[in-house]
């Protein structure tokens, strides 16, 4: 299911108030586009990404040959008078050239293997970044999130302020008439300034909300619409936990791990077998007298006082840690699915019972005030009943953003709170890219696949 138009919108149900939208309005989608283009955290994974690109080439250079040049010039002399040099030359200078070569022919597998776990490593810190992402983009949320509520408990506090001030002049009224004591009057201005502490705390709620909101999208919030819908993926808890077995990135990364580890294991191994070796060399000097020669070498281990045993031992050792990470991974994740999902379905349970609690105390509150101009209540009692009615639309509007939030938490444990998934629109990182620009190992930047890096390297603003 696709959700840009869900990220769009606002909730209809929610009981903040957010005045009209102006052209600076700014939905949830427009706060994952500025988090994602903004977030350091993805530059540097991409990073470390394009690093785990060449750790490829590098591998596949060990299986070509390896020329090297070398020019030399040499002057000798003799000195007679101890270390003083003399004053002319007693011999000729010397002068040669030579180009070596080096290529290895084979090595039981090592190199092959050392090529397979570079590009499985390589698809590992994908699915890395491909978490990180999902964790900018899940602050995000939370930050949008975050500013809403503030935004609506500033609103909520305002308006009590201003019910609790028109409570107090009602009750200077009635007691310059004889119809209150002065203990009314008292009670009225101790909640007028508790709920102006109230409103203090809000604000500074908000200012914290506001600058959270800037650390994970990057600019300071605007006018924020209200989400008037969320993901809803599965019906069921074993649906979304069969999902995340699939699709979370951290699981699919643990499992790349098993099969590097599992390769590993084959290269300590491949690390005790012989290596065969061709090699040449073509020299020339300074009377033009050419020399050359080719070979072959064999080569393997005899003893090494029991360093490959132990590398072979450590391997094995490894690949049984890997495969524990991903089971305990997989159970975590299962459980912060569960966990996401229980959240949710407490929410909407709390949602309609705060709905009820709303509408049962504005009745209450309401009557009071009808009994209270009868003179069959106190303006304690309207007090009491207007600080329910307030506590209960704050439990109201906390319920419905814990609704939306897991929702959304819900999304990110089962690994799908990705730009791809989220369809925000915008041109996205490509991985593959990079990779295929330098998986063949190109050689300086006149090759064709020199070019063709430069382009990429262009492209991604390098």
């Amino acid at each position: 299911m696709r959700l840009r138009s869900l990220c769009q919108a606002g909730v209809a149900a929610l009981m903040i108030v957010s005045g009209p939208l102006s052209a600076q309005a700014e939905t949830l989608a427009d706060a994952f586009v500025l988090a994602y283009r903004h977030s350091g955290l993805l530059e540097k994974n991409r990073a470390v990404l394009r690093a785990a690109d060449e750790d490829v080439a590098s591998a596949i250079a060990q299986l070509r040959p390896i020329i090297n040049y070398t020019v030399q010039a040499q002057q000798s002399f003799t000195a007679p008078n101890g270390f003083v040099p003399p004053t002319t030359d007693t011999t000729p200078t010397t002068a040669s050239a030579a180009i070596t070569a080096e290529l290895l022919l084979w090595d039981g597998g090592a190199s092959r293997l050392a090529i397979d776990v570079a590009r499985e490593t390589v698809l590992a810190t994908r699915h890395g970044l491909l978490q990180v992402e999902q964790q900018v983009l899940y602050n995000a949320v939370l930050a949008y999130l975050s500013v809403r509520e503030a935004i609506a408990f500033v609103e909520l506090r305002q308006s009590n302020v201003q019910l609790i001030t028109e409570q107090l002049r009602a009750a200077q009224e009635r007691f310059e008439v004889g119809e209150v004591t002065r203990t009314d009057v008292a009670i009225a201005e101790a909640q007028l300034a508790s709920a102006r502490s109230n409103l203090a705390a809000a604000l500074g709620d908000l200012e914290i909300a506001q600058s959270q909101y800037v650390q994970a999208v990057g600019q300071e919030p605007g006018n924020l619409t209200p989400i008037e819908a969320h993901p809803t993926i599965v019906n069921t808890l074993a649906a979304a936990q069969d999902i995340a077995r699939k699709t979370h990135p951290t699981i699919r990364r643990d499992m790349r791990g098993v099969t590097i580890a599992e390769l590993n294991v084959l290269r300590a191994e491949a690390l005790t077998r012989p290596q065969i070796t061709g090699s040449g060399r073509l020299s020339i000097d300074d009377e033009f007298v050419e020399q050359g020669s080719v070979g072959i070498q064999l080569s393997g281990p005899i003893y090494r006082g029991g360093a490959l045993s132990a590398a072979y031992r450590q391997a094995v050792a490894r690949r049984d840690e890997s495969r524990a990470d991903l089971h305990i991974t997989v159970d975590d994740i299962l459980q912060q699915v569960a966990e996401a999902w229980a959240q949710q379905e407490v929410a909407i349970a709390r949602i309609a019972a705060n709905e009820l609690q709303v509408r049962a105390a504005r009745v209450a509150f309401r009557g009071l005030q009808e009994e209270v101009s009868l003179g069959a209540r106190t303006t304690l009692d309207v007090l009491d009943a207007e600080q329910d009615l307030q506590d209960a639309r704050a439990a109201l509007i906390s319920a419905q953003i814990a609704e939306i939030r897991s929702a959304y938490s819900l999304l990110f444990t089962m690994g799908l709170l990705t730009a791809e998934y989220l369809d925000l629109g915008i041109p996205t990182y490509d991985p593959s890219l990079y990779y295929n620009a330098v998986k063949d190992a190109p050689s300086g930047r006149v090759s064709p696949q020199g070019q063709k890096l430069d382009k990429v390297l262009r492209a991604i603003g390098r």
